[in-house]
């Protein structure tokens, strides 16, 4: 059968593949610990479930509108009013299934063949695909562990073409935690409006900021250049509902309108039963969100702390989301010269999964997820460490 060419220049996700592996290895009868998901290991909270069940009950199951129930737009809308007093309306919003729907669908809608879309290396393993797949360039702009894997304006007016048509903005990061401080956010933003530089802004994990870290966004960038600026966000986790694939993004109105064009022919709408439940957290108490925030803190303190114990490993503190991205290429050898064979390795001997840097543009690193009780996250780095040689 032939394929489309198109998917040539696709990778399968790594993320998934070190999953596939780990589930493998265990029904072969191994122990494995799995570092390797980036999902929390918290239950979605108990109004957030009920919502979902009255839902069924009173038989919301009928399609709704492709971009969401209007009561959900809004809610969405009122979050960025909540959390960083910017005014968004509910024709500003699209609900899509998670937030790399909500992604994929931005480039399809604003990238023609040969743009070229700037991302901060490490990123997100989806980003480079999700532009190749709309017929767009992308441009990796690499970081340095000594700057935080964070990226300057420098940086972009390096790598700044004629083509350029749009940077993406991952804070805090996946996968390093790197989080960018508002006056940060607000350079970088300046620099792409100075060149008519498009924006989108990854904030899934906005609620998930570490102290003395506060949370940023683009809302204000957004505001007075919605032509400019696209926002995505979701409740996978902050609310621990990964699974029940809520997203949405925030542009101006013929995007959304254009957004909702293209997931009106792939998709249609969330979920109904989703929507009510994303209806219910938006507008519900956030407490159980601060005591997981709180929890996933604790751990990166002492993840960090053991980490920082090994010799020759290089791996600065995440201010946000739930991951660490050590640097151990110091431990690469004829066994393992890379991060994709030592993960391998750690996974089959170790029983330890990680996730390999090379998913993420950087080949020296390995990805850890610290959202596991600590007692597990205790026994799984023991394990990597010796695993590594350096306990």
């Amino acid at each position: 059968m032939r394929l489309a060419e198109r998917l040539q220049v696709v990778k399968p996700s790594a993320t998934l593949a070190v999953s596939a592996k780990a589930m493998e290895l265990k029904a072969q009868g191994k122990k494995i610990i799995s570092l390797s998901v980036g999902e929390p290991d918290f239950n979605t909270p108990a109004h957030v479930r009920e919502a979902a069940k009255a839902a069924i009950d009173q038989n919301f199951t009928r399609y709704t509108q492709v971009a969401g129930i209007p009561e959900l737009r809004a809610a969405v809308g009122a979050y960025y009013k909540k959390f960083y007093d910017v005014d968004v309306a509910g024709k500003q919003v699209v609900v899509t299934n998670g937030g790399k729907q909500a992604l994929y669908n931005y480039f399809q809608c604003v990238l023609n063949p040969g743009d070229e879309v700037l991302i901060p290396a490490p990123y997100w393993v989806s980003y480079p695909d999700m532009v190749a797949l709309a017929g767009g360039v992308p441009v990796i702009v690499d970081t340095l562990a000594e700057h935080g894997y964070k990226i300057n304006p420098a940086d972009i007016m390096r790598a700044a073409t004629a083509k350029t048509r749009c940077l993406v903005l991952n804070s805090p990061s996946n996968p390093t935690g790197a989080t960018y401080t508002q006056a940060e956010l607000d350079l970088l933003v300046e620099t792409c409006l100075d060149k008519g530089i498009l924006v989108i802004s990854d904030e899934i994990y906005d609620q998930l900021v570490y102290a003395p870290n506060t949370p940023a966004s683009c809302a204000k960038w957004f505001a007075s250049h919605p032509e400019h600026i696209a926002i995505t966000n979701g409740l996978a986790k902050s609310f621990a509902m990964t699974g029940w694939r809520m997203g949405w993004l925030v542009a101006h109105t013929p995007l959304i309108d254009a957004m909702d064009m293209v997931q009106s022919q792939s998709t249609s709408n969330v979920c109904s039963i989703v929507q009510k439940a994303a209806l219910a957290a938006l507008t519900g108490p956030w407490d159980e969100v601060e005591a997981m925030r709180a929890a996933f803190e604790q751990r990166r303190n002492m993840v960090m702390d053991i980490i920082g114990g090994w010799k020759g490993v290089v791996c600065p503190s995440p201010a946000g989301a739930f991951y660490a991205f050590p640097d151990v290429s110091r431990y690469y050898d004829h066994r393992s010269p890379d991060s994709v064979s030592l993960c391998n390795r750690l996974m089959e001997e170790a029983g330890v999964a990680l996730v390999p840097g090379e998913a993420f543009g950087a080949p020296r690193c390995v990805r850890l997820s610290f959202a596991l009780d600590e007692a597990t996250l205790r026994t799984a780095l023991a394990a990597m460490a010796q695993g590594l040689g350096v306990a």
